[in-house]
């Protein structure tokens, strides 16, 4: 519990309008509506001053609290509640009595403040997560294009692993087309793809209508307009993570994690310094097992799901790519989980061991590295005396560990 104030201010905030009420130790209550406008907002802030409030304290309502906090900030003690933390006794419920109500609990310091990030760790996060909203559109217009080939009776998925790669957005342009068969697989520009000649002619026995053509044309002509901004995505994160570029490094150094995945956990953590143990953070992440404890008899749930649900998405694919990894102790781990308890499972307890593991790297600044690489750190150069027999990946993996960061503009990288 905090320590208690004299005066303070809660706000009850809706989209178009907000309630405040200044309360003070004594019981004197004052009560004022604004709209959110800036205008209105700034009345807010010098009524505020004005009135000696030693602490504001908001609820965080959707989207709604941030034009408010961006007013206060710098200029007033601002605490910004959980709303599932907070909520008030069911019954006579108003815009007057849940600003109230905020305010008492400030006032007495039972209100436990939201994590607020800095202005450009905020903006970084903005840019990641809008980053993950135009895959998501990305990848519903591939499953457009692949329903209106299997409505067609097209079956190029089961030949060709990846349809919009270069031979397989050359056989489909070539049925948007309605070229015929032979002169399509004449024009195949992958040897190895030829060898399916069968295949292609077995998944092409029909035409598109022009109906369905319009709507892949449609979906492809999306696709390119989404990757424009991706790609112009990738560039703005790259230059701005580069502030915490030994902290990628870092993250990068973990098995199935890519420049992606990285700069989006790290933006989702912000200042990973808040939190002293592992667990804690994997708590904020909503990560653990919900609990619940009544007569000696304690019940452990699935996860929590509190927090940020981009990092939890981003943590289970790092996950399942660390299941497709060749050999690691995390895949051990993951493959022993899987056993007992299923794949979902031990991709939910992976994706929070390495929360931990990441954390602790941090916390330490050290490069991940498994047991036999640090058995052999000694002995082993770290730039290997024959670049030329390596693999790129080989090639990326001493880089990483040398402390550099791969991104696009590499010359062997890019962003995975």
């Amino acid at each position: 519990m905090e320590l208690q104030r004299n005066k303070v201010c809660g706000i009850d905030v809706h989209k178009r309008f907000l309630i405040a009420t200044i309360l003070c130790r004594d019981g004197k209550k004052d009560t004022q509506r604004f709209s959110v406008t800036l205008e209105d907002l700034l009345k807010f802030r010098d009524w505020v001053i004005e009135n000696g409030c030693e602490q504001v304290a908001i609820e965080s309502t959707g989207i709604y609290w941030h034009p408010v906090h961006s007013v206060l900030e710098g200029k007033i003690d601002l605490i910004v509640a959980n709303s599932y933390k907070i909520k008030h006794t069911p019954g006579r419920k108003t815009d007057v009595s849940d600003s109230e109500w905020i305010a008492e609990l400030c006032l007495n310091g039972m209100i436990e403040p939201s994590r607020i990030f800095p202005k450009d760790d905020r903006e970084l996060r903005r840019l990641t997560r809008a980053r993950e909203g135009y895959v998501k559109q990305m990848t519903q217009e591939k499953n457009k294009i692949h329903q209106s080939l299997d409505s067609a009776c097209i079956k190029l998925a089961s030949v060709i692993s990846d349809i919009f790669g270069k031979s397989g957005m050359y056989l489909l342009n070539c049925v948007l087309e309605g070229r015929e068969i032979d002169d399509i697989i004449d024009g195949i520009p992958s040897g190895r793809l030829k060898k399916k000649a069968d295949q292609i002619k077995e998944s092409i026995k029909s035409r598109l209508d022009v109906s369905q053509v319009i709507l892949i044309r449609g979906s492809l002509s999306l696709m390119k307009s989404i990757q424009e901004r991706i790609d112009e995505l990738d560039g703005e994160i790259s230059a701005r993570i580069q502030y915490r570029k030994n902290d990628l490094a870092i993250a990068m150094s973990i098995p199935g994690t890519g420049f992606v995945s990285a700069t989006a956990i790290l933006a989702e953590i912000g200042n990973y310094t808040d939190f002293e143990k592992p667990e804690q953070l994997a708590a904020w992440c909503g990560l653990v097992p919900s609990l619940y404890q009544s007569a000696e008899k304690t019940i452990l749930g699935g996860i929590t799901k509190q927090g940020s649900k981009h990092i939890r998405r981003m943590l289970i694919q790092v996950a399942y790519a660390i299941s497709r990894t060749k050999d690691s102790k995390l895949k051990k781990f993951f493959l022993r989980i899987q056993a007992k308890k299923g794949s979902k499972v031990a991709a939910v307890a992976l994706a929070r061991k390495v929360l931990c593991i990441l954390h602790h790297l941090l916390i330490n600044q050290e490069m991940y590295l498994e047991d036999r690489d640090k058995k052999n750190m000694h002995h082993k150069p770290l730039i290997p005396p024959s670049p030329i027999e390596m693999s790129i990946q080989e090639m990326i993996d001493y880089i990483v560990r040398a402390g550099y960061v791969v991104t696009k503009s590499d010359s062997i990288g890019g962003f995975g």
